[in-house]
């Protein structure tokens, strides 16, 4: 006679197997869902193929009318023209060392912030699943354009998805990186002035985009110049292998740049933010039509578009959010944005008040309609040193490095412009303190074809490197940020890290007024058991400008949970 305990523990055994079955089943059929391929579109002429790339002399390449060189300050030009497959092949082709360098760096930067393997084939899942309807959201053309760089790719990280999937994924980086992060990687900051409170009464416009994949992958911009087939040729700033836009003019002047506001975590991908920012600088003149074409996509996540117009000398802030869109227009010569809401229809939502209040959004706000308060009439000169700024409100030091600061030492670029002089002045690396380099796009679509042998910068208009890059101060903070890494990875990671009494106030003195400095302290000793140095560094970062609501929250958390 069976025994009624074997026999139940047989039973429990298999409904378990069963139930794992069924858990690894469903897993990978998500798993095929994402690793399928999405269906690329099928260009009637792909003979760009077969072009090759001439190397006139090292860091300077062409293709036809085609070109790319790389400047004296690490910075690549390229131009492209043609239809949108064979702009991709081409672009892709003139870059594709670059495109490959930038690809490795952003995947070894994933694996640093996910070390864990799980947790990345969990982000792969959730990625997939949110971007499985992208490519019927993005526009032929764009998906022409993709599916040509696609090919300059490298087969080292086709493990991540095949080339075109991944590349698609790459342009709703920003979006799902806000989403996903609450915008920490992407908090950026800009204005607009005109009238009186411009210099020459013209609309003059700044931003810093603060989207941080580490310095690595900050140091190689890249300065596009695009002559389409179809719309208007445009100048932007991005990195190799991305033709999303997040800060660009085009040859009517007209500008757009983009800031990312609170967003919840999307269900299924919509337009990707940069190639609605893309699709306005290609194909729009003037306020109206930059309305119009934003007005037609659905976006995943909410953001801002700030688009200036020189033929109307004035800016607008296109706010777009999953369930519709508003138009914030300030009515006055001054438009300022940070990563919340102004309009009307969304000052008041119960998201965009609990943004304001959690994060350092409202703050940086105010102390940019500060420093520009401060100065009658802005130059380009002033613009700049409003976007170098690293102090808090009232002049305050805050630390380096602070969210709240204009200027928090992790910009991929910033940029300024003058739309009706079609003037655009990139930063340097590093972040908004190198020389901002003055490109005019008179010379550039007013006079032929650009070609390789001429310069569109114009260096009496140069603006001089910030004296900040020479200071003891940048050299200590640079210092600061590395140890911060290190202490960073042995805090979420553990392992064998022991500071000595001298590294720990060295460690304060780098970077004394930052409450970083006090928190990874504290941090460090939580994981040696010592709640009595731990709370005191954690007090006294308590005292600090913290960044947000959310950051004192965990902080007295840590308190409560020694005590």
């Amino acid at each position: 006679m069976a025994n009624p305990h074997i026999s139940r523990t047989v039973r429990l055994l298999g409904i378990k197997i069963i139930r794992l079955n069924l858990i690894l089943i469903g897993l990978l059929a998500i798993y095929l869902l994402i690793v399928i391929p999405l269906d690329h579109p099928k260009p009637a002429d792909m003979s760009s193929l077969e072009l090759e790339r001439l190397e006139i002399r090292p860091g300077l390449y062409t293709i036809g009318n085609n070109w790319c060189r790389k400047t004296q300050s690490g910075t690549w030009e390229i131009y492209v023209e043609g239809n949108a497959f064979e702009r991709g092949v081409i672009y892709g082709k003139l870059l594709s060392e670059s495109i490959q360098h930038q690809e490795d760096i952003f995947v070894s930067r994933l694996e640093k912030m996910l070390p864990s393997s799980i947790k990345r084939f969990a982000l792969k899942l959730a990625v997939g699943w949110f971007n499985r309807d992208l490519d019927k959201e993005i526009p032929e053309e764009f998906q022409e354009e993709i599916l040509g760089i696609s090919y300059a790719f490298s087969d080292a990280h086709d493990n991540i998805a095949p080339k075109y999937q991944r590349i698609l994924n790459y342009h709703a980086a920003h979006d799902i990186g806000h989403a996903l992060n609450d915008y920490s990687l992407v908090g950026c900051t800009s204005y607009a002035v005109n009238k009186e409170n411009a210099a020459d009464s013209k609309l003059l416009i700044g931003r810093n985009f603060d989207f941080s994949m580490g310095d690595k992958f900050s140091r190689e911009k890249v300065i596009s110049i695009f002559n389409p087939s179809e719309g208007y040729g445009f100048v932007f700033v991005s990195w190799a292998g991305f033709v999303g836009v997040v800060s660009g003019m085009n040859e009517n002047g007209l500008t757009v740049t983009i800031n990312a506001a609170q967003s919840v975590v999307p269900t299924s991908a919509k337009t990707p933010i940069s190639i609605l920012a893309r699709e306005i600088l290609q194909y729009a003149s003037t306020l109206e039509e930059a309305i119009a074409i934003a007005g037609k996509r659905e976006v995943f996540v909410s953001e801002g578009i700030m688009v200036g117009s020189s033929i109307e000398n004035k800016a607008i802030s296109i706010e777009k959010t999953p369930e519709g869109m508003a138009i914030y227009d300030s009515q006055s010569s001054i438009l300022t944005c940070s990563n919340h809401y102004q309009s009307d229809e969304f000052a008041n939502s119960e998201s965009n008040l609990n943004n304001i209040k959690q994060s350092d959004s409202k703050y940086r706000l105010d102390r940019l309609n500060e420093l520009i308060g401060e100065r009658r009439a802005l130059t380009v000169e002033d613009a700049a040193s409003i976007l170098r700024n690293r102090r808090g409100l009232g002049g305050k030091f805050i630390g380096l490095g602070n969210p709240k600061s204009i200027n928090q030492l992790l910009a991929h670029h910033s940029v300024i412009f003058k739309p009706e002089a079609k003037l655009m002045w990139i930063s340097s690396y590093p972040y908004q303190l190198g020389a901002y380099i003055c490109y005019d796009l008179n010379l550039i679509f007013g006079s032929g074809l650009p070609t390789p042998d001429k310069q569109y910068t114009v260096d009496s208009l140069k603006i001089r490197a910030d004296t900040f890059l020479r200071s003891t101060s940048f050299k200590d903070f640079n210092i600061f940020r590395e140890r911060k890494e290190t202490l960073l990875e042995y805090v979420n990671l553990g392992g064998d890290l022991s500071l000595s009494e001298n590294e720990i106030l060295e460690l304060v003195k780098l970077n004394p007024e930052s409450y970083e400095s006090y928190l990874l302290i504290g941090q460090y000793f939580i994981k040696e058991n010592n709640t009595v140095f731990a709370s005191s560094f954690l007090e006294v970062a308590l005292s600090k400008e913290l960044p947000s609501l959310k950051v004192r929250e965990k902080i007295k958390k840590m308190l409560n949970e020694l005590e």
